[in-house]
């Protein structure tokens, strides 16, 4: 269950969530299943009525709503798109998203939108970069920002630090929040490398202020972010080792290709939910 005495950043823990998806919109709305909080894709709401705002109007009248985008490409040379953040503040009015969140990385340049989450090199000058323009969208907003690490098929050879330093360099500076999500970490360190529980330890623990936790599909030789499967073992394991650090962080399911009946996706909510109370007794103990 949520712990609404347990903030971070000032921001609460809202329990265990799921991605509300068109395909669950009637089991939500007639049966009111037992979720404690909804993450919604921002950019699908972005609109001025029509039926995306009448759905939207029907769940926040029983849930939570969180807002995730994957538009904002804070790691684009491209100017900031302040049409795009003004939408996105007025969807906060209606919303009351306590915190905002997107992606660390560029999805296109020279106004063109590659509809893709695309790495960037982890230099310092990127850090800085980066930061500079999440401050500027953190004011704007005036919510908390969440980045969220993305999974990556590639790397720059002008990299001059870890993923993870990149993110933690970029959070500090920039004083916003991190969405880790915990799937992207076990992804990316088979594609790369690296060791996942190097970079779930390198993190600063007190900025993780939600986790995303999803399935992938693995192709022998890498493996794809994919959100159509029950969430790995592996991805689990780290899961343990991350709220064994954090303590209770709003944690979400994201289930968004090959959509399951609610049910299967309400179950792998409820295992985060079984796994994050085991974990607070450990601590507690």
């Amino acid at each position: 269950m949520a712990n609404p005495e347990r903030t971070r950043l000032g921001l609460p823990d809202l329990g265990v969530g799921v991605g509300l998806r068109i395909p669950h919109y009637r089991h939500v709305f007639e049966h009111r299943p037992r979720v404690d909080w909804f993450e919604i894709i921002s950019e699908n709401f972005m609109v001025d009525g029509g039926m995306p705002i009448a759905n939207l109007e029907r769940a926040l009248a029983s849930y939570r709503l969180v807002q995730h985008g994957v538009s904002l490409s804070i790691g684009s040379a491209d100017p900031l798109d302040f049409d795009y953040l003004r939408r996105l503040k007025a969807l906060l009015g209606k919303v009351r998203s306590p915190w905002v969140s997107d992606h660390l990385c560029w999805t296109g340049a020279h106004g063109v939108n590659l509809h893709d989450l695309l790495p960037l090199p982890y230099t310092e000058e990127a850090v800085r970069h980066v930061a500079a323009r999440a401050r500027a969208v953190q004011d704007f907003l005036e919510v908390r920002l969440a980045l969220e690490n993305v999974s990556s098929y590639l790397t720059f050879t002008a990299s001059r630090m870890t993923e993870w330093e990149f993110l933690s360099a970029v959070a500090e500076e920039a004083d916003c929040g991190i969405l880790l999500d915990v799937n992207n970490v076990f992804v990316s360190s088979f594609n790369h490398g690296f060791d996942p529980e190097a970079y779930i330890d390198g993190v600063p623990h007190h900025r993780i202020v939600q986790f995303h936790l999803a399935g992938h599909t693995h192709h022998g030789s890498y493996i794809l972010d994919t959100h159509s499967a029950h969430v790995d073992d592996a991805v689990w394991s780290l899961y343990r080792r991350a709220l064994a650090r954090t303590g209770d962080v709003s944690t979400l399911v994201e289930w968004d290709d090959d959509i399951p009946p609610f049910e299967v996706l309400a179950a792998e909510a409820e295992k985060a939910r079984v796994i994050r109370e085991e974990v607070a007794r450990g601590r507690a103990a």
